[in-house]
């Protein structure tokens, strides 16, 4: 198996839309104190502006095999790619409106910052180790390796209410640009 986190195989399966996110149009960020990959604490029901969150299960390390049948689980594979295009997009979501971007994981901030630092990603990467923001707004998640991993998705966010949701996402590295679509095509 490849250990390049850079790329996406081609036969990877495509995630079903199973209308686990379908409840979040409209609910407010929650009142949750999550690490950030910059040091800081950030607590999402603050936040002003237009936000956007992009979710994902989890980030590999170059040279640690990924879990097994990683490739196999829909929506699993792609969360260097899905940070990555962030990264790229990052000066045109901003011109778009995006006041702040962030990413989430469930892993913890030093390996989070691994990921930050070795990307070179211009935003911070949020911590929801604890599942708290997770759980207060019913995201969808998955088990692997007695782990509980988030499902990737984007959120935009008004107000700190959520007011666009990308689920299921799929290729994880053309979120960015879909994104960006959207905020272009809906200007506050």
């Amino acid at each position: 198996m490849s250990m390049s986190y850079e790329g996406l195989p081609e036969d990877l399966p495509v995630p079903a839309d199973d209308g686990a996110a379908r409840h979040l149009k409209g609910l407010a960020l929650p009142d949750v104190e999550l690490a950030a990959t910059d040091g800081r604490r950030v607590n999402p029901s603050r936040l002003s502006g237009r936000t956007v969150i992009y979710i994902y299960p989890r980030s590999g390390t170059p040279g640690v095999a990924l879990p097994e049948g990683w490739n196999a689980i829909p929506g699993a594979r792609g969360c260097t790619p899905h940070s990555c295009g962030f990264r790229d997009h990052f000066a045109e979501l901003r011109a778009a409106g995006a006041d702040a971007v962030f990413g989430l994981s469930t892993q913890d901030s030093a390996y989070q910052r691994e990921l930050a630092e070795r990307l070179h990603l211009p935003f911070p990467i949020l911590s929801d180790e604890a599942l708290a923001f997770q759980r207060a707004l019913g995201l969808p998640t998955f088990e692997v390796d007695g782990m509980v991993l988030l499902k990737r998705m984007a959120l935009i966010a008004d107000e700190a209410t959520i007011t666009h949701v990308f689920y299921p996402v799929f290729p994880p590295d053309r979120n960015a640009a879909d994104v960006l679509a959207w905020l272009r095509a809906n200007p506050r």
